[in-house]
């Protein structure tokens, strides 16, 4: 069986370490196709090295663009590739645009295509993310949920007989990656002078809230009012547009930081006092850890971290500050599986193969 897998973003990266291990111990002929959607080497490169994912077979090179420009690009590239390799599988993850010109290129060519972590759904179709994985699920031949109720959202949408649950990959990553990491929890709070345990992780990148100024303007405001240290973790999207409405990202309690490698963003949230992000998979990586979180979005696709207490939504200033000082109650729950989530995933593309 050749599986042939294309990631282009961050968290994709990571969905794709526990894919990679279980198809090299399955046997499976597995080509991974780079599109290059984020081309900064802390949000890309070094998760291959960390990880221990092979390097990509392939590497598109499409770079920054609109929605539009960065879809079509990606779609006019991979048409070739997909030509060439012939795989019996085209296995997409997540919802950016890469998903989404891999679904389309694929189906053109008549190629199956899986969707890993189908079924999420925020139900905002302001989000260019959620138009992306409705529109992957229902041209995928696959549906390789995480979640049960990922399960239910695609038997509203009469997807049940394409769907299987599988569990959540990224689930698999972390409980690798955090026993290695136990002694490195101070890291983070070291290297900047604060109090371990008396700190806070942040990261803002959605479109949402970082394409209009003043709306970022009272988010970073917002974090800079807390009482405890916030450390940004400053993605080149957030840097760019708080440099072109000039606003600092450094002030009060806010110290901005470059972007962590996977396994010191694990240790970082697992010595904090709190996340505060609008990242799907942060929110996540907190709850597993059993660290607070506060979402800065309307809405949440894990909406699991949010039933049990250990996720709040708060999207302004006064809704951040009364979220950041609750205690959740502890919780045995394992709504994203069991850590062998991707195993599940090789032994269902070989049965529908």
């Amino acid at each position: 069986m050749k599986v042939l897998s294309v990631v282009g973003a961050r968290p994709q990266f990571v969905k794709l370490a526990p894919i990679a291990k279980a198809a090299k111990a399955d046997g499976v002929d597995h080509v991974i196709v780079h599109t290059g959607q984020h081309y900064d080497p802390l949000l890309s490169d070094v998760f291959f090295d960390e990880l221990g994912i092979p390097e990509p077979d392939v590497h598109l090179g499409v770079g920054s663009g609109s929605h539009g420009v960065q879809t079509g690009a990606i779609l006019a590239a991979l048409d070739g590739v997909i030509d060439a390799q012939r795989p019996d599988w085209v296995l997409v993850y997540g919802d950016t645009n890469s998903t989404l010109a891999a679904a389309v290129s694929a189906v053109k060519m008549h190629i199956p295509v899986a969707h890993l972590e189908a079924g999420l759904r925020s139900f905002n179709r302001r989000m260019p993310e959620e138009h992306n994985r409705v529109l992957t699920d229902h041209a995928s031949d696959l549906l390789l949920a995480p979640t049960e109720t990922a399960m239910r959202h695609l038997a509203a949408e009469g997807l049940a007989d394409r769907a299987v649950m599988v569990g959540d990959v990224m689930t698999d990553v972390l409980m690798q990656v955090r026993q290695g990491v136990a002694a490195h929890t101070g890291d983070l709070a070291a290297e900047l002078g604060l109090e371990p345990g008396r700190y806070r992780v942040a990261t803002v990148h959605r479109a949402e809230n970082t394409d209009d100024p003043d709306r970022l303007r009272a988010i970073i405001a917002a974090l800079a009012g807390l009482d405890q240290p916030v450390v940004l973790l400053a993605h080149p999207r957030l840097v760019a547009r708080a440099a072109a409405a000039s606003i600092p990202l450094t002030a009060g309690s806010l110290i901005a930081h470059a972007p962590l490698a996977y396994a010191d963003l694990i240790a970082a949230v697992s010595g904090s006092a709190g996340v505060i992000t609008d990242s799907g998979g942060l929110q996540k990586e907190a709850f597993l850890l059993r660290v607070p979180c506060i979402t800065v979005r309307e809405e949440t696709e894990w909406v699991e971290t949010v039933d049990l207490g250990w996720n709040v939504l708060a999207t302004d200033a006064a809704a951040i500050a009364a979220a950041v000082g609750r205690t959740p109650s502890p919780t045995d729950a394992a709504p994203y599986g069991d850590g062998h989530a991707a195993e599940r995933v090789i032994a269902s593309l070989r049965r529908a193969h």
